[in-house]
């Protein structure tokens, strides 16, 4: 066994481009044969062996992983930078300052302050209907300055 070790590494190696998680499968590859060193049968390549328990461990542990991750509720994602946060920010800000005061008013008041649309409207002066069209219109306008935005490359 200990002269296969290294082929074993580099195998594992090529199969996970990790050396940290490469030595790991490598280890629990070698606890599991010896576990079954009685079901080697003498005279059979070792090496084809040891591979196939290195290889069906790594699968194995890659079912395991997929089924933990399929029975959490939130899916996992990767943790961002930033970057894209901060431009797609930047783009709502330019398409909130395109829109005309009373829009952006309305805005202000009910998506920022969180305020009710009856207490947004008392203190504009208007109806609640004027406070729900006007907060419809800056939706559509946000959302058709942020498409035009996409479409044009982010300029």
């Amino acid at each position: 066994m200990l002269d296969e070790l290294p082929r074993l590494r580099r195998y594992a190696r090529m199969l996970v481009r990790d050396s940290a998680r490469a030595d790991d499968l490598v280890q629990e590859c070698l606890v599991r044969a010896i576990a079954a060193l009685k079901s080697f049968q003498p005279g059979t390549n070792m090496r084809a062996w040891l591979f196939t328990i290195l290889r069906n461990t790594l699968y194995n542990e890659t079912k395991k992983a997929r089924r933990s991750v399929e029975q959490t509720e939130e899916p996992v994602s990767a943790i961002s930078g930033g970057q894209e946060e901060a431009l797609a920010m930047r783009d709502v800000q330019r398409a909130f300052d395109h829109l005309p005061p009373i829009q952006k008013e309305v805005v202000l008041l009910v998506a920022v302050e969180g305020m009710e649309y009856e207490d947004a409207a008392a203190v504009l002066g208007v109806p609640v209907g004027t406070v729900k069209s006007r907060l419809s219109r800056a939706r559509q306008d946000i959302r058709a300055f942020l498409e035009s935005h996409r479409k044009a490359g982010g300029k």
